[in-house]
Order: structure tokens, then sequence, then C-alpha cells
């Protein structure tokens, strides 16, 4: 896995924590899940598309 993309999937992982700290302190927001499950499709594609390179 690429350094990039394992930067990304820590991303995603930290925002999942974050968000559901959030949620349980202060109630559910819907953007921020919005956009914790755009930036999980983001890191999804990314993983794809790096396993996928020609050569590696």
């Amino acid at each position: 896995m690429p350094g990039s993309a394992k930067t990304l999937s820590a991303c995603a992982m930290g925002g999942l924590v974050l968000v559901t700290a959030y949620t349980v302190a202060l109630g559910s927001n819907g953007w921020l899940w919005f956009g914790w499950v755009v930036l999980t499709l983001a890191t999804v594609g990314v993983l794809l598309t790096s396993g996928s390179r020609p050569g590696r």
C-alpha cells in the first residue's frame, strides 16, 4: 500500500472515531456522516486504483 493510501486510510479511520465521538457527545449531525462517507469512498477508490497500476 503506497504512503498516500495509508495516510488516507488513517484519516478515514480517525474521521470515523471523531464523528462517532461527536455523535455520542452532542447528537447526530448528518453532514458529518455524509463527509465521512465521502472520505471513505475516496479512500476505497484510491486503494482500488493503487493496486491496479501496471508494473507493481
